[in-house]
């Protein structure tokens, strides 16, 4: 089975909600709630991928030291295998502006269980708000 890494970032916001991403139409798992971030491409760390794909999807900037190791999710999806670390960040520069179509909701952490998300981030969800 292939092995996906993907890197995903809960953005905390200074009242403590965490940014979550809608899938747009069109893609696989459309209209579930994600965390931010995407797949780490060849030869580049996850920390990298979450830059770029900050950049790319949401208009903002951020740095290494900006980005918290929290928990990472493994998961056997039907024709792949997801493996996808977490960071938290509370620091970033620009305004969030959604770059690719999809929706973006600030939510509290235990609001989090309302909203459909792919399998593997549902984990996370729990051990995010035990960190916080």
């Amino acid at each position: 089975m292939k092995l996906v890494l993907v890197a995903a970032v809960a953005l905390i916001d200074r009242d403590g909600r965490v940014l979550i991403a809608e899938r747009p139409a069109g893609k696989p798992m459309a209209g579930l709630w994600e965390f931010p971030g995407g797949k780490v491409e060849p030869g580049e760390t996850p920390e990298a991928a979450l830059i770029r794909e900050l950049h790319e999807e949401l208009g903002i900037e951020t740095w290494k030291s900006c980005l918290a190791p929290l928990t990472f999710a493994s998961h056997a999806y039907e024709d792949f295998h997801l493996l996808m670390p977490l960071y938290a960040c509370r620091k970033w520069e620009g305004a969030l502006r959604p770059r690719e179509g999809q929706r973006l909701k600030w939510a509290r952490v235990g609001a989090l269980k309302d909203y459909p998300m792919p399998p593997a981030d549902l984990p996370l969800v729990a051990i995010l708000r035990d960190w916080l």
